[in-house]
């Protein structure tokens, strides 16, 4: 198929389309038999003070491998006067699986909060230092997402709405 460009945009052609290949922002990988993952996106790419790139994606993709979390958000957020950026993830808790971890019994915030802060660990675990998440919170309502049930990584669901580690 051909590319033409942006409508009247000649500029924003420019950087997209380079050599005849459409640039879209996505950041992927080939697996052994050929096929393609995304894997996240340029832009929400975080970058500590040491020059180390931490994927978004990735390590949402770790948080909702645990059936006790129904989805994630990470981001990079600085503490303080410090200019190292640490993760912090924001957790939507699956509660059906959490009351029947518990046997049927309602989850009091502290329970979730203890499930939640071990599947946090069991992750870290699983990554390297520079990737640990350092602090999470825990929502009470689900993301804002897109048309295509995408969590929208903009916009209201950067504005926290519960506890805090």
């Amino acid at each position: 198929m051909l590319c033409f460009g942006y409508y009247e945009d000649e500029e924003r052609t420019k950087q997209t389309i380079i050599d005849g290949w459409f640039h879209t922002g996505d950041l992927g990988r080939i697996d052994k038999n050929g096929y393609l993952y995304i894997t996240g996106r340029c832009k929400s790419v975080i970058v500590t003070k040491n020059g180390k790139n931490i994927y978004p994606e990735e390590v949402e993709a770790h948080l909702n491998e645990n059936p006790l979390i129904s989805e994630s958000l990470v981001s990079g957020i600085q503490k303080g006067n410090d200019d190292e950026t640490y993760i912090n993830a924001q957790i939507y808790p699956n509660i059906e699986a959490i009351t029947e971890k518990l046997k049927g019994s309602v989850p009091t915030k502290e329970e979730i909060w203890k499930m939640i802060s071990d599947a946090v660990a069991s992750v870290n675990k699983s990554l390297p230092n520079y990737k640990h998440i350092k602090s999470f919170i825990i929502r009470d309502k689900e993301f804002e997402k897109t048309t295509t049930q995408k969590v929208k990584r903009y916009g209201d669901n950067m504005k926290p709405n519960k506890d805090k580690k």
